[in-house]
């Protein structure tokens, strides 16, 4: 591989640093799930958002001081970048209207039903699974199929220890993941030319790895709705559109599930679409990327820098084949 492409290790101390960790009750507090309270001091909002957007009224929050870069030594992207340049086609195709159209969207009560090929399927609600996870803050990069890019603090927990709760059955070799339809409350999901609702999967060794989490939030507070409220999907080492928004159902299956984007044009969106800058988009360049909130252009690293974690996953594989 071309040294060029050479990225830092992401040691898991770096990656979830016992400094940036919440205990769950100072999480559950930010989430309204108990007595209300001040987040710990270091990742307190210097202002309450709003319940239905995330969006903060005065001066946007702050992630903890450890988190304030990721671990290359970027720093993370501004709450109102995060906020408000956003794929979420269930609302509209246009990232900068996302955040306008998302508030009427109400996420809760919310449930998650985990099942199929699982010896205990139950359906949490999302306060179960605040209460049952230790909430961790993750400071992750985001690179977008479409070549452009985020750091992004986020908090939740790893989706292994949701897994691990429902017993898979030896036979499950994928999870399969469901976004939530609602087209009365996302306005996206009446066109036509989507197979709603949105699905996305992974193979479950994928899912077992300890960088995939569960997101419940960033940047110190609840999701907002326009970055998936309350819970979606974080898989860093692939592009941006598997990690799934508004998850109500995961299940376990034996053959490789279909995804929205891998059924609409296979050729150009693959199941695994691990980030790849020597395999490019029919249509561009996956060589480089466009941090969101700077000007030029930076080399796009292999599973966006993530490979020495995760490369072992796909061993033996053409990853021009199975891209």
């Amino acid at each position: 591989m071309d040294n060029k492409l050479k990225h830092v290790a992401v040691p898991s101390s770096e990656i979830t640093s016992e400094s940036a960790y919440f205990s769950r009750r100072d999480f559950l507090k930010a989430m309204g799930i108990v007595s209300a309270g001040a987040l710990l001091a270091a990742c307190a909002p210097k202002s309450q958002p709003d319940p239905s957007t995330g969006a903060a009224p005065g001066e946007a929050p702050s992630p903890a001081a450890s988190s304030a870069t990721d671990e290359l030594g970027d720093p993370v992207n501004s709450f109102e970048e995060i906020t408000n340049y956003n794929n979420y086609y269930e609302f509209t195709t246009d990232k900068e209207g996302v955040a306008r159209l998302s508030p009427k969207f109400n996420p809760k009560p919310w449930t998650v039903e985990v099942g199929g090929l699982v010896h205990k399927p139950q359906t949490f609600g999302i306060e179960d699974l605040l209460a049952m996870f230790d909430q961790k803050e993750r400071v992750y990069r985001l690179r977008c199929v479409e070549a452009w890019s985020m750091v992004i603090p986020w908090m939740g927990f790893e989706l292994g220890d949701l897994l691990k709760a429902v017993e898979p059955m030896t036979s499950a070799k994928f999870v399969r993941f469901e976004t939530v339809y609602r087209p009365d409350e996302m306005p996206g999901q009446r066109s036509p030319f989507y197979p709603w609702p949105y699905q996305e999967g992974l193979r479950l060794d994928e899912a077992y790895h300890r960088l995939a989490i569960l997101a419940t939030g960033l940047y110190g507070q609840s999701l907002p709705n326009q970055n998936g409220a309350p819970l979606r999907l974080v898989v860093p080492w692939k592009y941006g559109f598997k990690s799934i928004k508004s998850i109500v159902r995961i299940e376990l299956v034996e053959e490789m599930p279909a995804t929205l984007w891998n059924a609409i044009a296979p050729n150009e969106y693959g199941f695994y679409a691990n980030v790849n800058p020597e395999v490019d988009h029919p249509r561009w360049s996956q060589a480089s990327e466009r941090r969101i909130g700077e000007f030029s252009r930076r080399e796009t690293l292999m599973f966006n820098g993530y490979e020495e974690e995760v490369a072992g996953l796909y061993a033996g594989m053409d990853l021009r084949t199975n891209y």
